[in-house]
């Protein structure tokens, strides 16, 4: 495992968003409904940033561009390029549907750590 020292908790209050860059990556970590989450700050579908996603009530992450959702917890897709209506088919045949990387996270000494492997 590679744990990074990414981010002081209080740094995060709830409802809270942040991209922190861990080697090659940015993680975005969320505090919804006092939960951490990290996760890929970009969308497999077309790698647009997420951090200004919706998030829904069953716990998934909207792609403001493409509406593609993934649940936070695991990365499962919930919903593949659903935007714009029409043209959604047809952007969904440039990528087939992929999880959205999700990272092990842990709070120690009043820091958040991810667990990032290098791509």
């Amino acid at each position: 495992m590679s744990w990074t020292k990414v981010l002081a908790v209080d740094a995060l209050s709830p409802g809270a968003r942040e991209v922190v860059k861990v080697g090659n990556r940015k993680i975005l970590l969320l505090n919804h409904e006092s939960q951490l989450y990290a996760v890929d700050n970009n969308c497999p579908h077309l790698k647009l940033p997420l951090k200004s996603g919706k998030i829904t009530e069953s716990g998934a992450i909207v792609c403001t561009f493409h509406r593609s959702a993934f649940d936070l917890r695991t990365g499962e897709v919930q919903g593949w390029c659903a935007w714009p209506p029409g043209v959604g088919k047809v952007l969904s045949l440039v990528s087939q549907p992929k999880t959205l990387p999700v990272f092990p996270i842990r709070v120690e000494e009043g820091n958040i750590w991810v667990d990032v492997q290098e791509e």
